[in-house]
Formats: C-alpha cells, sequence, structure tokens
C-alpha cells in the first residue's frame, strides 16, 4: 500500500511542472538581423533561429526598461515565443522581446605621426 502511494505522488509530482509552462518557447542569442516583421538570432550553439514580430509584440530594453528603444543588430536577446498551431501559423511569434546592447568595441585611434 504505501509503495503505491509513494508511485503515485512520485508520478503527481513528476507530471506537474510540464503543465505549467505552456507553449512557450524561449530564444536566447544575438540579433543577426532584425526588420519590421522578423528577427534572425544567433544562439550561442550557433543556429540560427528566424523569429517572426507583430504588432503585438512588446520590447523590452534591460538598460533603460521606461524607454521606447527598438534592439539593433548585435544585441543580445531573450525571446518569448509561440510556436504555431496551423501550418498557415509561422514557427515561432514573439511575445516578449527582452534585450540588453551587445559588447561595442571601440574603433581604434589612428597613430598620429611623430614629427
Amino acid at each position: 500500500m504505501w509503495l503505491r502511494l509513494i508511485l503515485t505522488l512520485t508520478c503527481l509530482f513528476i507530471s506537474t511542472p510540464s503543465f505549467a509552462h505552456g507553449t512557450d518557447q524561449h530564444v536566447l542569442g544575438t540579433i543577426m538581423a532584425i526588420s519590421a516583421t522578423h528577427v534572425e538570432v544567433k544562439t550561442p550553439k550557433g543556429q540560427s533561429v528566424d523569429v517572426r514580430v507583430n504588432k503585438k509584440t512588446r520590447f523590452k530594453d534591460e538598460s533603460n526598461p521606461k524607454g521606447a528603444n527598438m534592439p539593433a543588430v548585435g544585441d543580445r536577446v531573450i525571446i518569448k515565443a509561440t510556436k504555431g498551431e496551423k501550418k498557415s501559423d509561422p514557427p515561432l511569434l514573439a511575445t516578449e522581446i527582452h534585450f540588453s546592447a551587445g559588447k561595442r568595441v571601440p574603433v581604434p585611434m589612428q597613430p598620429l605621426p611623430v614629427q
């Protein structure tokens, strides 16, 4: 009897987290290309992921939360997206895009000639 109870509780606790996340997916990486309809992200593993953007997509700048900035090529992003259920739906549709400025490498200055 105790074995059945323990087995039942174990199955219950293992299956619960899988229901909590829903159909959302996360994409982490660096923006390689961006337009009004999509964002192309290069993941840390080197894969290129295309995520569609629409008017409902929210952009959140981590360095300036109150600003209305848009991400740019080279920015680091975490995209919360939903996966399309129908064949006519886009594969991934962004609901939120959290971004922060990538490391900007300063342009080296030209050496001045010595007189």
